[in-house]
């Protein structure tokens, strides 16, 4: 299991990804990123929640009220043109990570 200290500045990148072919609520970007991780990172509910709220700040994604289902409206999050431009940055962003990190790293 990946330490949630690795991913920690990467967790905007995983909802955004999440989000990249339809609108989403919290419970399925949760699911769809631990199917994705195959059970080697689980992320918190809180953590994921600040995420969304802190990436709906900055205006890389809106929510919306969906249907009524059982109880109270789900809250659906859509990535807005800024998310698709803050998604591809991080890419990059991560891939010069990598690159740098793999420097480091030594074969035994």
């Amino acid at each position: 299991m990946i330490s949630a200290e690795v991913i920690r500045g990467y967790v905007d990148l995983l909802v955004l990804e999440a989000l990249l072919d339809e609108p989403s609520y919290g419970y399925a970007i949760s699911r769809r990123i631990e199917r994705i991780a195959e059970g080697e990172y689980e992320l918190k509910e809180t953590t994921l929640y600040s995420a969304l709220r802190r990436l709906e700040k900055q205006g890389a994604i809106a929510s919306y009220r969906g249907a009524q289902s059982q109880g109270r409206p789900r809250t659906y999050y859509r990535l807005t043109d800024s998310g698709r431009a803050h998604y591809r940055d991080r890419c990059r962003e991560w891939q010069q990570t990598v690159d740098l990190v793999r420097r480091f790293v030594r074969e035994r």
